[in-house]
Order: structure tokens, then sequence, then C-alpha cells
């Protein structure tokens, strides 16, 4: 088990280390974005080019950066209910969502997105749109996107195991944050009455 947690924490850290870089793209989607639509007011002109790159860019930080929300427990689940639970079922929960769900969807996403790419690249395929950029890179991102997130989650997987056999310390046991520490805080006054 100790090699599997050597592994996870190197996956963590690459998936820390890809997010925070490709986090930054969003501030060059917003630059994209105004430069875009000052240039079509002001000068009554604009290109399909600037504004697929723009989706592109938002689709990199969407799925390339998905592994890191779920790195840092943010992904999407009921806070309210999953806050009422005992910790031993959210991680039970946690272990055959991650088993059941999100690993096989992984694996099918890759799988049939691979081909979806690869054609792109054989037929050389552009936007349909005048002006429009190459869509390989875009389909890369699927493919990239969902290898991510299913290394991410198996390393998930390895330490919600290990939390549940009591290896390591629960990760993200500290971590209550935003809307989540308001449901905390609003379970625990159902509770007193």
């Amino acid at each position: 088990m100790q090699a599997l947690l050597k592994l996870s924490r190197g996956i963590d850290a690459f998936t820390t280390w890809t997010g925070k870089r490709l986090a930054w793209l969003i501030l060059l989607a917003v630059i994209i974005s105004t430069i875009n639509a000052i240039v079509r007011k002001t000068l009554d002109t604009s290109s399909n080019s600037w504004l697929e790159l723009q989706w592109v860019l938002f689709s990199a930080v969407f799925l390339l950066c998905s592994p890191w929300t779920l790195l840092d427990n943010e992904h999407i689940r009921i806070d309210i209910v999953n806050a009422m639970m005992p910790k031993w079922l959210r991680d039970t929960i946690d272990v055959v969502g991650h088993v059941l769900f999100l690993i096989p969807l992984c694996i099918v996403m890759i799988i049939t997105s691979v081909p979806f790419f690869l054609r792109s690249i054989e037929i050389n395929e552009q936007s349909s749109n005048a002006g429009g950029l190459p869509q390989w890179p875009a389909k890369s991102l699927i493919m990239l996107g969902f290898a991510f997130l299913l290394v991410q989650a198996v390393s998930e997987l390895i330490k919600r195991i290990a939390v549940m056999r009591g290896l390591i310390p629960d990760p993200h046991a500290s971590k209550s944050h935003g809307i989540e520490a308001e449901v905390e805080h609003l379970v625990e006054a159902i509770e007193k009455k």
C-alpha cells in the first residue's frame, strides 16, 4: 500500500502543477474575448478563429483542470445530504462512485475519443466556420482531459481506501469552505433542535 500511496502523491503533485498552470488560460481567454469584443464594436470586424480560440481555451481549462477539482474535493455532490452522513458512509460512497461510475466513464470516454481525435488529424478537419481553426486540438482535449481525470480518480481511490483502513489521515478532513461549511453549520443547527 505504501507504494500505491507514493504513486498517489506523485499523481497529486502532477495534477496540482498542471491545474495551477492551466488555470491561467482563463485570463488568456478573457483577454482574447475582451480584445475581440472591442475590435468587433469599434472596427466592425471579427474573426471566427478568435472566437473559436476562446472556446478551445475554455475547454482546456474545463477538461484539463477537472482532475484538480477532484483532488481538492470540490466536485459536485449534494452537500446537505453528504454532510448528514456518517464519515464511513461518505467514504464508501466515494469508493463505490469512483469504481462503478467515474473510472468506467473515463475509460469509455478515452476509448471513444481516440478514434474521434485520430480521424480529425487524418482528414485535417477544419471548423465549418469561415476562417475557423483546425478541430484536432479541441478534440485532443477530450481524450487528454479524461485520461488525466482517470489517473486522478485512481489516486483518489487509493487515498480513500488508505483512509478507510486507517493508514493515512483524511486529506479532506480539515477542508470546509464555501457552501460546504455553510451546510455543516446548518446541519449542526438542525441536529441541536
